[in-house]
Formats: structure tokens, C-alpha cells, sequence
């Protein structure tokens, strides 16, 4: 596997200098103004702790101990040779959050050209059989990679409707909402795999 990208010689502005300009600037959002915000009350940020020179490790980095690759099949409600999708392990509060990760372990960056080629299809299709499970406002897909080096993609479903919930916090409100009954939770993830198996 190859490495994370390398930093240019003489980037715009380092991690350094990037804490030293924003660390006392620091700043609230306005936040009275964001009907999607899901908590009330004046929150304050958090101080910006400095660079520490390198990245926490992200599991199962280099494929060592990697809890996908350990996993394989288990808890998928579909797959084909190269990707597979699984639920999360009980029910959030959303009608459906559902991870696509690739069968093979690799990061994003080191996806294979026939990977990087499939990818975009298969996005719009696990979203439209997200889609399928009805009153369905949108289907957020995210790609952050912080936590974990295996490539994954998360889908998060929001109901028709609830304004509140139109906006980026949705992993957010996903914490916060209490989780789906056990059947309900079931009876979207059979649609999501009727509708990519069928």
C-alpha cells in the first residue's frame, strides 16, 4: 500500500502557522441564526490545541488489526467482488445510516483505477435504493477517513420535512435523536438490500 500523500516542500501556510493565526481568533458561528442546530444555549469553542507534528494513527492502519477486513461478510446486506454495504451495529437516529467500504483494504487515495471507475455508480445506486425506503428528504454520503484507514463511505438518510434536519450537523442529530425501534430499523435495511440485489 502506498503511503498518505506527501506534504510539498514549502507548503502556503503549515500546520504552524495555521494554529498560530487561528488559535485567538477563534470565533462562535451565529448560531441563533441556524434553525439547524441541534442544541440550545451560547456554547464557546473549544481552545485550539497546537500541531503535534503527525496524526493520531487511524485503525487498523497498514491492514493491521483492521476490524473491517476481520469482519468481511458479517452484517452485510449486500456486496459484489470489490465493495460491500453493512448497517451500523444497532439502530441511530436516522431511518437509515449504512457505511460502503471497499472488501479489499485500502485508503481512498490508493483506490485501484477499476475501484475509482465503479465508485461512481455505485454511489448514486446505494442512494437510490436508500431512496426506495419512502419519505426520504435527502441521502447524505460522506467521506471523512479520520477514524479508520479502510476506504468507506457513509450514507446517512434524513426524513422528508424536518427542516431542522436540512443542513451538514445530520451526524450530529444522528446522536442526538433517539435510536429507530429494532423493526423499523430492520424492515429500511431489507428495502436498501431488495432494492441492490433485485
Amino acid at each position: 500500500l502506498q503511503s498518505a500523500p506527501r506534504r510539498q516542500l514549502r507548503v502556503p501556510e503549515t500546520p504552524e502557522e495555521f494554529w498560530e493565526r487561528a488559535r485567538g481568533a477563534l470565533k462562535t458561528p451565529p448560531l441563533d441564526d441556524w434553525d439547524t442546530w441541534p442544541f440550545v444555549g451560547e456554547p464557546a469553542p473549544r481552545e485550539l490545541a497546537p500541531p503535534q507534528g503527525a496524526d493520531r494513527p487511524r485503525h487498523g492502519q497498514g491492514g493491521v488489526g483492521c476490524r473491517e477486513c476481520e469482519e468481511g461478510l458479517e452484517r452485510a446486506i449486500w456486496h459484489d467482488e470489490n465493495w460491500v454495504l453493512k448497517p451500523l451495529s444497532e439502530p441511530s437516529g436516522m431511518p437509515c445510516v449504512v457505511l460502503l467500504n471497499t472488501r479489499m483494504h485500502v485508503d481512498f487515495h490508493d483506490l485501484p483505477d477499476d475501484l475509482q471507475s465503479e465508485l461512481g455508480a455505485l454511489l448514486v445506486r446505494v442512494q437510490r435504493a436508500i431512496y426506495a425506503i419512502g419519505d426520504i428528504g435527502n441521502v447524505h454520503i460522506l467521506r471523512i477517513g479520520d477514524g479508520s484507514e479502510h476506504c468507506h463511505f457513509w450514507f446517512m438518510a434524513r426524513p422528508l420535512g424536518i427542516h431542522q434536519l436540512q443542513s451538514g450537523f445530520i451526524q450530529i442529530w444522528d446522536d442526538v435523536l433517539p435510536p429507530l425501534p429494532e423493526d423499523v430499523w430492520r424492515a429500511n435495511l431489507e428495502i436498501v438490500a431488495r432494492e441492490l440485489t433485485g
